[in-house]
């Protein structure tokens, strides 16, 4: 199983793997997907990767690097966003993305990379564990945005 980068073409068969998978809610009208899909590509630190399967993108994560004052000057990474379509779990797509954008964060020099989970699914997170994550070496706080009047 490989994975790739994501292509700007990408675009609609991600939606319908977010959808597929009702992770969270997209970001909308298609005008504002597509905007927001161009510039995620164009942001520099910022690589999508994506597990293709029966003509379908089948799995999906992003990695963010950073640069860093700390740790000797190396950059960290953040994972997120990692999707598999409930009909191609288990089949090791999921596991593909994540090599890759670990394979990416370290030869781009990080020291480490940070993601976090809000499943409950023991086999969500044993999946993490099996690809290199250790649960509880950090403890994550989580800011919400105020919900203002309108929204």
């Amino acid at each position: 199983m490989t994975a790739r980068p994501a292509l700007s073409s990408d675009l609609p068969s991600l939606l319908s793997l977010f959808a597929a998978s009702e992770v969270s809610a997209v970001a909308g009208p298609p005008a504002r997907a597509e905007r927001l899909w161009h510039e995620t590509l164009a942001h520099p630190g910022v690589t999508v990767f994506v597990a293709d399967g029966d003509g379908c993108i089948a799995a999906t994560c992003m990695l963010v690097t950073a640069p860093n004052l700390l740790r000797a000057g190396r950059s960290h990474g953040f994972l997120e966003n990692v999707v598999t379509h409930p009909d191609h779990r288990g089949r090791g797509h999921g596991r593909a993305v994540v090599r890759a954008a670990l394979a990416h964060a370290w030869a781009s020099g990080c020291h480490h990379v940070l993601m976090q989970s809000g499943r409950v699914d023991p086999r969500v997170h044993a999946f993490y564990e099996s690809v290199g994550f250790v649960p509880g070496r950090r403890t994550a706080y989580v800011a919400a945005r105020p919900v203002a009047p309108g929204d």
